[in-house]
């Protein structure tokens, strides 16, 4: 893969209006300092934060609630929208700081068009709600940077088989849609996908803090301690503009610097996609699991599939 190179690629999720609006500058400010880059996904459409309300009911969400203090890092104008005040427009409000992260040499790409309306209903979504979520951000993805976009992270990880199957179809080179330790080929119900997945290696702050005694003092350290064994593959970090962009940056800050001790080329996830030997890349089970600190469930990593099935060309898959 990358040879004697230890890369650390920053994912960046960004989730809502006022993350894009504040935390991205913050966060171009923070890289630059460090002579970081980043790949930032954008959320394209409205911000209709405030119906995951709906979500209350759902195992360990108000414990996450009060153990990651979202009111202090999303403020309650953002927990209104698509409530009590009209979501805002994201790709047409922030466009100008969206190119603002391509002139800045950053890669980005789509994290979903309506975060919420995604997150909570794309797994039970058939292939015509999936393929016009996707087709309204990308088409705003294009709007606004007058090219397609190349590469997709899932808002919170979910997927379903359609959306799989768009990957390739919509012509990204790779998408971060899942959490596992390599990079890999997914293959649900026996159908390889030729969109190779790039997942997130690394808990998220959101995850661990309030958790086994990890606190905002400490977390960093932890982190860093998971990335300190040089013999393990590259990492995928996801961060969040609402978080290390924001109330979080202290400690985002912190990861920076103690991953440039440890040696780390601190890059987009771009740079491991062209590192990679994408013949050598196996092929594992794409599976629905949960993951210590979220709620819910989220597609992961599973086993390596022994199937002899061959790798389709996008214009052999069956209509979504």
């Amino acid at each position: 893969m990358s040879g004697d190179r230890r890369l650390l690629g920053l994912k960046i999720d960004v989730d809502t209006y006022r993350g894009t609006l504040q935390g991205v500058p913050r966060l171009l400010d923070l890289l630059q300092r460090h002579g970081a880059k980043g790949t930032f996904l954008f959320s394209l459409g409205p911000d209709h934060t405030g119906r995951a309300i709906k979500r209350v009911l759902r195992p360990g969400f108000l414990g996450k609630v009060k153990r990651t203090s979202v009111v202090e890092h999303y403020g309650i104008q953002t927990l209104l929208y698509g409530t009590l005040l009209p979501g805002p427009d994201i790709g047409r409000r922030c466009a100008d700081i969206m190119r603002a992260v391509t002139n800045a040499g950053h890669e980005t790409g789509i994290h979903t068009w309506d975060h919420i309306r995604w997150q909570d209903g794309v797994e039970h979504a058939d292939a015509a709600w999936t393929q016009r979520e996707m087709q309204l951000a990308f088409d705003r993805y294009v709007e606004v940077f007058g090219s397609p976009p190349l590469t997709h992270g899932a808002a919170g990880w979910q997927m379903n088989r359609h959306a799989f199957r768009l990957t390739q179809r919509m012509g990204f080179d790779y998408c971060s849609d899942a959490r596992g330790d390599t990079p890999f080929y997914p293959v649900q119900d026996a159908e390889i996908v030729g969109c190779p997945q790039l997942p997130t290696t690394l808990p998220t702050l959101d995850e661990l803090i309030g958790l086994d005694g990890i606190e905002t003092g400490n977390v960093a350290d932890h982190v860093l301690r998971l990335t300190a064994d040089a013999r393990t593959p590259p990492h995928v970090y996801t961060l969040h503009a609402e978080l290390e962009g924001m109330r979080l940056a202290p400690v985002f800050d912190r990861l920076l610097e103690g991953w440039r001790a440890q040696g780390y080329e601190l890059v987009a996830t771009r740079a491991i996609f062209d590192s990679l030997d994408l013949t050598a890349l196996p092929r594992c089970e794409i599976l629905r699991s949960g993951v210590p600190g979220r709620s819910g469930t989220l597609m992961t990593q599973g086993p390596v599939f022994l199937g002899d099935v061959p790798m389709p060309e996008p214009e052999a898959l069956e209509p979504a």
